[in-house]
C-alpha cells in the first residue's frame, strides 16, 4: 500500500531524506497477518506517525511477515525506530486480536 512520497525533512540545522526499508517477519514465521490484522497494523502505524518523527511511505503486509519503508530524522537510529515499531505494534495488535497471540507460542510477536 503506498501512503505517500517521500519529502525533504527541513530541521535548524540539517535537511535530511533518510529512508529506511524493514522487514519483520512474525514469531516462528506464523501466518498471522489477515485482512483485519492488516488494517490494524497500518492504522497503529499512522498513530504512531502523529506523534514520533517517523512517516510511513509504505506498508505491506504477507501471511508471515510485513515490509515498512519509514522515512525518519537522522536523530533517531533504525535500531530505535524499529524497537520502537515491533514493540508498540505488538501491544495494540494482541490488545485488539487476541487470537493472534494464542496463534504465536509464549504470546511474543
Amino acid at each position: 500500500m503506498c501512503m505517500k512520497e517521500s519529502r525533504y525533512i527541513h530541521k535548524s540545522h540539517n535537511v535530511s531524506i533518510l529512508l529506511y526499508h524493514f522487514v519483520c517477519s512474525a514469531k516462528y514465521r506464523r501466518v498471522v497477518f489477515s485482512e483485519m490484522v492488516d488494517e490494524t497494523l497500518k492504522d497503529i502505524c499512522l498513530e504512531i506517525e502523529k506523534r514520533y518523527e517517523i512517516h510511513f511511505l509504505e506498508i505491506g503486509t504477507d501471511n508471515d511477515h510485513v515490509h515498512f519503508l519509514v522515512q525518519s530524522v537522522p536523530m533517531k537510529s533504525p535500531t530505535q525506530i524499529i524497537k520502537m515499531l515491533k514493540s508498540i505494534t505488538a501491544r495494540e495488535i494482541f490488545r485488539c486480536h487476541p487470537e493472534v497471540k494464542k496463534q504465536l507460542w509464549g504470546g511474543e510477536f
